[in-house]
């Protein structure tokens, strides 16, 4: 999910100069993600991936689940909504899911 949202910034092209971040995450740990959610992949999520989730806003996150951008953009939103338990976070007291 986390590297959806750094697709669909790029989409839009709201890069500004000194990068950006989205829910709690930098453009760093939003592209560290993006090999694990790309459509059909079997990548497991990278140490630096799995970090930028501990900090990410969960819920504005899956906010971007239902993007139509996100198909187009090679990225498979199943695989992004589970990064959270692929990295063996623990899930927020009330938190269920998108």
């Amino acid at each position: 999910m986390v590297t959806m949202v750094v697709m669909v910034m790029m989409a839009y092209g709201l890069k500004g100069s000194n990068g950006f971040s989205m829910c709690n995450m930098n453009e760093e740990g939003l592209a560290a993600c993006m090999p694990s959610v790309k459509t059909k992949s079997t990548v497991n999520p990278s140490s630096q991936c799995c970090k930028a989730i501990q900090t990410a806003d969960l819920v504005c996150l899956c906010s971007y689940k239902n993007s139509i951008q996100l198909p187009l953009l090679g990225i498979d939103p199943a695989l992004a909504i589970a990064l959270p338990s692929r990295c063996s976070l623990r899930i927020p007291v009330g938190w269920n899911g998108c």
